[in-house]
């Protein structure tokens, strides 16, 4: 990013896991993305039901948190490897899970039963992230384990009648997804490009002019969850260097959001507030938090 460097915001720890939920062992997902290290937890995919209450996901071990203040509830545990996750209109949970596609999760049962496991009865390369358009339409990455050396990863949109477009074939690592403000254009984070990509939506599925939003700094991990604010604003979690960028609407950086607890961090949510960004961060299995200054008049 060619710009003056943007001004730094500190986070605070919200809460953490609790010691009765830190597993630590290893299985088939440690073993491809984190070199067989052992791990506790990874959480990822923060997001808000209608009351306010903050839900987040355990990737390696398939289990769905909900948090209220510091309590934590474990609300759903599947065998899978959920990743992003969404609070439908009818109040359940749609997750992204790298093994089994898209997954509905009823929090007050505890049921998790496949949305979309399959395209023609093949597999996903292994789905990331989510987000949900207000037409129905669930917006969804298909990563696996694509990027410079295989830009085959895909973005695909599942309609509510069952129809599915493939909007995007040839990304680097297609990660974390958001819709602007006017829900309009789509961004997605390209993990192993260290990019930002961005298009206009169209109902007939033809996609053109896809345009590189922001070109971040390279390192050891791209940009991973997005989230945008109420003055189109782009927030992006960088793992590789511990942060949070904050973009403005014209690409221009506003923050650099740091963290206070790991470097890890995968994913972010706005409060109902609009202003109080949530961050998970997966190295130190916490939430953090941060308040965002209003736009300069």
């Amino acid at each position: 990013m060619w710009f003056s460097p943007p001004r730094e915001l500190t986070t605070r720890m919200m809460t953490r896991l609790p010691d009765r939920f830190r597993i630590a062992k290893r299985n088939e997902w440690t073993e491809a993305n984190m070199a067989g290290a052992t791990a506790e937890a990874a959480l990822e995919g923060p997001c808000f039901d209608a009351s306010g209450r903050l839900y987040v996901v355990d990737i390696p071990f398939g289990r769905i948190f909900r948090i209220e203040q510091d309590n934590w509830a474990l609300v759903a545990h599947y065998d899978g490897w959920p990743n992003g996750l969404k609070v439908a209109s009818d109040g359940t949970l749609i997750a992204a899970d790298y093994r089994r596609g898209l997954m509905r999760i009823d929090p007050s049962a505890g049921t998790a039963v496949p949305l979309l496991g399959t395209i023609s009865s093949e597999g996903f390369k292994g789905v990331n992230d989510l987000t949900l358009h207000p037409n129905g339409a669930i917006l969804f990455t298909d990563q696996g384990q694509t990027g410079l050396h295989d830009p085959t990863g895909r973005v695909w949109r599942f309609w509510p009648d069952g129809r599915l477009d493939r909007l995007i074939a040839n990304a680097p690592s297609p990660n974390g997804l958001v819709l602007n403000r006017a829900k309009t254009h789509l961004y997605i984070a390209m993990t192993r490009s260290a990019q930002i990509w961005v298009f206009a939506l169209r109902d007939d599925a033809v996609v053109n002019k896809v345009q590189c939003f922001s070109q971040l700094p390279g390192g050891s991990g791209g940009p991973d969850g997005l989230a945008v604010d109420s003055h189109d604003r782009l927030f992006i979690c960088d793992p590789g260097h511990g942060c949070v960028w904050v973009l403005d609407a014209h690409g221009e950086p506003c923050f650099r959001i740091v963290s206070c607890a790991g470097r890890v961090l995968t994913n972010c949510a706005l409060a109902a507030d609009g202003r109080t960004l949530v961050i998970t961060d997966a190295s130190t299995q916490s939430i953090l938090a941060c308040e965002i200054p209003p736009p300069a008049v």
